[in-house]
C-alpha cells in the first residue's frame, strides 16, 4: 500500500528491518543500488517508486551501499576500499572512480544531483577535480549546518534539496544556487535531522525509512516537489 492510501510518489520501507535506507541504498534519475542481502519486495519497490533499474551489489564487502557511494546520471564516485568485482556490477554506461582520500566514505561526503556537487571541506583540489569530472558538475565544498558529512545531512535531486533543520537561511540560498533548485528543511524516521541516511531519492518518487511521519512525508514531498 503507497503512503497516502493512493498511488504515491513516496514509499515507506526499511532494507534489512533497518529504516535508515539512505545508509543502504543510493539512487539517480536511472538506477538504484541496493545491497546483496535487500529482499526482493524491498528491490521492486525501490524500483516501481523511483522508476529505475535496480542493481544489488555490496559495496567494501559490506552493505551500507549508500554511506559508501555517491551517484548522478553521469557517474559514480566510490569509497576506495571498493573491490573490482563490485565495480564490474555497477552500470556500464557510467563513469566511475574512487574516493581516493582519508575522508572516502563516498555518499555521506558528496552531496550530488545533475547540476552540482558539495564535497566534505576537507576534500583535496585534485579530488575535486575528479569529483566534477566523473559526475560532470561543477563542485564546491563547505559545511551544511555545521556538519562536514554534506551527504548525510541533505537530498539532492534535479526537482529540490531537503535539509537539517539547522541549515540557515544563507545556506539555503546557497545550495538553491548551486544545485539550481529550491531549498528546504525537513527531518525524517520521527525527527532525524541527517536526511540523507533515511531516505534514498530521484525527481519521479521517494523510498523513505519507515519511522518517518504524515507531516515528514509532507515536508519532503514539498521540498521535492514530488506532486
Amino acid at each position: 500500500m503507497s503512503v497516502w492510501g493512493r498511488e504515491s510518489m513516496l514509499k515507506l520501507g526499511d532494507v534489512n528491518g533497518n529504516p535508515y535506507v539512505g545508509v543502504y541504498c543510493a539512487a539517480s534519475e536511472s538506477y538504484a543500488i541496493v545491497p546483496d542481502s535487500a529482499d526482493s519486495k524491498t528491490v521492486k519497490d525501490i524500483s516501481r517508486i523511483l522508476g529505475v533499474q535496480t542493481i544489488q551489489t555490496n559495496i567494501a564487502g559490506g552493505t551500507i551501499v549508500g554511506s559508501l557511494l555517491a551517484m548522478n546520471s553521469n557517474g559514480i564516485i566510490l569509497t576506495n576500499f571498493a573491490e573490482k568485482r563490485e565495480i564490474a556490477a555497477l552500470p556500464k554506461e557510467l563513469r566511475v572512480a574512487k574516493m581516493e582520500e582519508r575522508v572516502n566514505a563516498a555518499g555521506n561526503n558528496i552531496l550530488t544531483n545533475d547540476k552540482a556537487a558539495l564535497v566534505h571541506p576537507a576534500t583535496s583540489n585534485r579530488m575535486m577535480k575528479v569529483v566534477s569530472d566523473i559526475l560532470g558538475v561543477e563542485v564546491d565544498r563547505r559545511r551544511v549546518a555545521g556538519i562536514e558529512t554534506v551527504g548525510s545531512a541533505c537530498i539532492a535531486t534535479s526537482k529540490g534539496i531537503v535539509c537539517h533543520p539547522r541549515t540557515t537561511e544563507d545556506e539555503l540560498k546557497f545550495l538553491a544556487s548551486l544545485f539550481k533548485v529550491p531549498a528546504a528543511i525537513a527531518t525524517l524516521n520521527y525527527g532525524t535531522p541527517y536526511l540523507g541516511a533515511c531516505a534514498i531519492a530521484n525527481s519521479k518518487g521517494a523510498f523513505i525509512g519507515s519511522r518517518s511521519t504524515p507531516i515528514e512525508l509532507g515536508r519532503l514531498e514539498d521540498g521535492l516537489m514530488l506532486y
